[in-house]
């Protein structure tokens, strides 16, 4: 049977070719039964295609197309409104579960989640937390800067949520007393240290953190100080940013672990 392309019609104007008519006629004496025989020939190629197309597509996907990101777009009264991949913006309250993430709490400009096992707070105006493959495979991660130019986000430590901000600057992981009690650290095991503070010198605490994770990437046996003063973030310093080549693009730092 000749290609369907050669069964186009003419531009208008010209000589049909003798060879073209020939084979039009042809198709038109098909009979009825015969007609229908090619249509189903056809569909069936045509379905096949499609079947083929699609596997390809789940064959070729990359590892991190099943990476989750989860953002706040806005507040509505005691509900939230989480932006879950390319979805739409959804109205959550606390109970309620969408694509995988659930509204634990929400306050006046920030919601805490569950996703994946883990409780995240997410805030309004910041970037969206990126949740990636389990186990913290990863092996780069891509900071954004708020509108102070400072990195800021959430992540875990030792598996409990944190809010961090990156500090190239300090020398360790440095946390504040009530940070390091809610996660449940035992900073009073680790060694006792003196720290210079606006109130003078004070105790704190050194100790090893089983691990960091940040977005998909996740570090191990991470040495930090625990001041005896709150803190408004985790201080993110360079026991966890030398396990990284950094790179700084405009308002984004991309950290790739070097090992």
């Amino acid at each position: 049977m000749p290609p369907l392309s050669r069964f186009a019609p003419p531009s208008p104007g010209r000589t049909t070719p003798v060879a073209w008519q020939s084979q039009f006629h042809g198709v038109r004496r098909l009979r009825p039964r015969q007609l229908r025989a090619m249509c189903s020939m056809l569909g069936a190629a045509h379905l096949q295609l499609r079947v083929a197309a699609a596997l390809a597509a789940l064959c070729l996907a990359p590892a991190w197309a099943h990476a989750q990101s989860v953002g706040i777009a806005g507040m509505l009264g005691s509900k939230a409104l989480l932006v879950v991949d390319a979805h739409p913006p959804r109205a959550l309250g606390a109970g309620d579960e969408f694509q995988g993430v659930k509204v634990i709490a929400v306050g006046k400009d920030e919601a805490t989640v569950e996703i994946k096992g883990g409780q995240r707070v997410l805030r309004l105006g910041e970037a969206p937390v990126s949740v990636g493959r389990k186990g913290g495979s990863g092996r780069r991660v891509v900071l954004v800067a708020d509108s102070r130019g400072h990195f800021v986000n959430s992540g875990t430590i030792n598996g409990r949520v944190m809010q961090y901000m990156v500090d190239t600057g300090a020398t360790s992981v440095a946390i504040g007393r009530t940070d390091a009690e809610r996660m449940g650290l035992n900073y009073q095991g680790g060694q006792p240290v003196r720290m210079s503070t606006a109130n003078g010198v004070s105790q704190g605490w050194r100790m090893k953190l089983d691990s960091v994770r940040i977005g998909d990437v996740e570090v191990f046996g991470v040495e930090a100080v625990i001041t005896p003063q709150p803190m408004p973030y985790v201080l993110l310093g360079n026991s966890f940013l030398n396990e990284f080549q950094m790179t700084r693009m405009n308002n984004e730092m991309v950290l790739e672990k070097r090992h």
